[in-house]
């Protein structure tokens, strides 16, 4: 990814599902280091987050992925951080061998369990298997500016 092209306020991720099982990385730097983490990172400047999260996690990954629902968000008064569920398209998951050391597909249960995947992980895990989350509903801006609608349907 190119530095001086990434909206550092901007982030995705998705929990990806393939055979009742989710994919995730072990982090190599920052707070999540060491840590298994569904896969992610920054919005592209003129990227949509739909766009960013296929990118995120083939480059991550080898893994791509349809994002649907979003089934979290976050933001502050400085960023936001967006969460897709995801179905898995095609790919054999493997390390980038930068940003992250390993990639495993894992069962929820386990995930769930473990001490090395942080609360927010597991909370987007639980969310990724309840029924329901926003949809993409229909909807063009007045100005012909490409964007997109989620909300509960």
């Amino acid at each position: 990814m190119s530095h001086e092209n990434t909206n550092w306020s901007q982030s995705v991720s998705a929990v990806c599902i393939r055979e009742g099982k989710v994919l995730l990385a072990r982090h190599t730097y920052g707070s999540g280091n060491g840590k298994l983490i569904i896969p992610g990172g920054y919005v592209e400047n003129g990227e949509a987050p739909q766009e960013a999260i296929k990118r995120e996690y083939l480059e991550e990954t080898g893994v791509v992925i349809e994002p649907g629902e979003l089934i979290g968000i976050r933001f502050n008064t400085h960023d936001w951080y967006v969460v897709f569920r995801a179905e898995y398209v095609s790919g054999e998951a493997h390390s980038d061998g930068e940003e992250n050391s390993e990639v495993v597909w894992m069962e929820p249960e386990e995930a769930l369990s473990r001490e090395d995947v942080p609360e927010l992980t597991k909370q987007m895990i639980r969310s990724a298997f309840k029924p329901g989350g926003w949809s993409s509903a229909p909807y063009s801006s007045l100005k012909n500016n490409p964007c997109s609608l989620y909300c509960v349907q």
